[in-house]
């Protein structure tokens, strides 16, 4: 079975380097045929929506909508649930395919055999 990657998503525009590394890292695993779990957690909860990614600027990174558009194709995003509910985001609001989950999902993910996990 392949290794999986579950990648855990803590900053947004507040911290955009750590931001930026998080989602290039869970791109360029996509691209390299690593299986993806993308966490979006605290400020990065943002990037769920439609359309803001796009207003994320990081001089000499990959544009944020091309990355998240990456791993949505080939790997699963995840919206915290207490991250959505802080912030009024809804099912409805999301980008297509991104879920919402909560902790029990996160750390049944993150203990799984073969997988490894980071946080940015």
């Amino acid at each position: 079975m392949a290794k999986k990657l579950v990648i855990k998503v803590t900053a947004g525009a507040d911290a955009p380097e750590r931001c930026s590394q998080a989602f290039t890292v869970a791109a360029v695993a996509v691209a390299s045929g690593v299986q993806v779990s993308l966490w979006l957690t605290g400020e990065s909860a943002w990037f769920a929506l439609p359309g803001r990614a796009a207003e994320f600027e990081l001089p000499h990174a990959a544009p944020l909508p091309d990355l998240i558009e990456a791993i949505r194709v080939g790997g699963q995003i995840t919206l915290c649930t207490q991250c959505a509910a802080r912030r009024d985001i809804g099912e409805k609001d999301v980008l297509e395919g991104v879920r919402i989950a909560g902790a029990q999902v996160f750390v049944s993910e993150s203990l799984a055999d073969d997988v490894q996990a980071l946080v940015y």
